[in-house]
């Protein structure tokens, strides 16, 4: 895949890069190895105040960089900014709070006593130069959850991003260095995918994050594997969605549409399986699909645009293939699914029902505003039913019921479960998933810990 930025909304190359050859990205692995030894010395002051700086600079940026992101990957201006304002939080959340996340602890007096030890202190110590290979539908937000709490720790980040969305990896390696990071601190490798092995291979290389698709995420880990390096990884996810009978309806349709259609449907975690009691399924039924049908679809840049185009042509394809197989199978469609005429990567919010366990829209991550509703007889039937994916990213239910709240909250195999509202991450709650959505977690004290070394430092008496 060319490295270059194509605009969705019109099919468009805009700007091609050429990828970096193997010098310049000897001299960038040179510059973070030297940089790490120096980086890893400094206070959580420093680092604080050089986050916080690019947290400033990012929110003066907002407009412009939340349009580049829309001419690179459509989603609408108007959630590009909410992106960036969120980035921005991110930073300064992890400013304020990484040194007391990874301050020394001291275990129970009567274990070190125990131990035959005088003092025992566990230490956070950072680990060095770590691998960011991150995805283009969240093209800010994803690398700024890894870079904020990897650089507060006291690691150096290298940037492997999506080759659709150079302008923003090169923004982002900009910005740290306005801040006041030193060059080696956070750098952008414009490379292909098929540069990431041998640079994960090198020894100077100390981890690696991956937020992507499942065949990325096996690479990854099986050369991290053999190279016994620790990863995190953050892979699909096809989210359940549960409406019980209690669910205040109409609330529930509602966020309904904008978990499933958020950037333009293209979230690991956007609701995609909608699973609802069938007392209360021809209800939602009705009102979700009307909710869908009165999105509007056009210009990312335009403010009242609900759902742009999706970000490739490939994609498209690939989401209009599962549709149609689904058709083919049997499915309903309640309302979208054809390609609209015109220029650009568009398709329709698209509501189907009648799934069955054999079509690929059941088994396999529809990335697009592509929805599923599923008729459960009981609470039983829809667990079962939520939990018939080989993903497990996060889940949301609605329920008034805190016997069922319970029940799910036990029983959903995912890494999340939203009650009465829908999956959204926020710096201090951790995320992940389990199963084949990855391993890890992001955010939160857990995020800052995962490229740690967790050293114990043990005292004679």
């Amino acid at each position: 895949m060319p490295i270059a930025t194509v605009n969705p909304a019109t099919g468009e190359t805009l700007k091609t890069y050429e990828a970096m050859g193997e010098e310049e990205i000897e001299r960038r692995l040179q510059l973070a190895e030297a940089t790490f030894r120096t980086y890893r010395t400094t206070s959580f002051d420093e680092r604080s105040a050089l986050l916080r700086r690019a947290a400033d600079l990012l929110d003066e940026d907002n407009e412009s960089i939340a349009r580049a992101m829309t001419t690179e990957m459509g989603k609408p201006v108007k959630q590009a900014r909410a992106e960036a304002a969120k980035c921005a939080k991110a930073m300064r959340w992890y400013a304020d709070r990484a040194a007391g996340l990874l301050a020394d602890e001291e275990p129970d007096a009567s274990d070190v006593r125990d131990s035959g030890a005088s003092r025992v202190v566990v230490r956070y110590r950072p680990l060095g130069p770590v691998l960011a290979v991150m995805p283009w539908n969240f093209p800010l937000w994803q690398v700024v959850r890894f870079a904020a709490p990897a650089l507060m720790a006291g690691n150096v980040g290298l940037l492997k991003h999506a080759s659709n969305v150079p302008q923003t990896a090169l923004y982002l390696e900009d910005l740290f260095h306005r801040a006041g990071f030193t060059e080696g601190c956070f750098q952008a490798l414009l490379i292909g995918s098929g540069a990431v092995d041998e640079i994960l291979r090198d020894d100077r290389v100390k981890a690696a994050t991956l937020t992507g698709s499942e065949p990325a995420g096996r690479a990854v880990a099986s050369t991290a594997g053999e190279m016994i390096k620790k990863t995190v990884l953050e892979l699909g996810g096809s989210d359940p969605y549960v409406v019980m009978p209690s669910a205040d309806l109409d609330r529930a349709a509602q966020v309904a549409v904008t978990a499933r259609v958020q950037n333009n449907g293209q979230s690991c975690i956007a609701a995609k399986r909608f699973i609802v009691h069938t007392d209360v399924y021809d209800a939602f039924a009705e009102r979700f699909t009307t909710g869908m049908k009165a999105l509007k679809v056009g210009d990312p840049m335009e403010e009242e645009t609900d759902v742009g185009p999706l970000a490739s042509e490939q994609g498209r394809s690939d989401l209009e293939e599962m549709v149609d197989d689904a058709v083919h199978a049997g499915a309903e469609v309640l309302c979208g699914g054809e390609r609209p005429e015109g220029p650009g990567w568009y398709y329709p919010p698209t509501v189907l029902s009648g799934i069955d366990r054999e079509m690929r829209i059941h088994r396999e991550e529809a990335f697009g505003p592509v929805a599923t509703l599923y008729r459960a007889a009981d609470l039983d039937e829809a667990v079962l039913i939520a939990n018939d994916t080989s993903f497990g990213l996060s889940s949301n239910v609605w329920t008034r019921d805190e016997a069922e709240v319970d029940r799910f909250a036990r029983d959903l195999e995912a890494g999340g479960v939203y009650v009465n509202g829908m999956t959204a991450s926020h710096p201090a709650f951790p995320f992940g998933g389990v199963k084949r959505s990855g391993y890890g977690r992001e955010l939160s004290g857990h995020g800052i810990r995962e490229f740690c070394n967790i050293t114990t430092v043990w005292q004679g008496a």
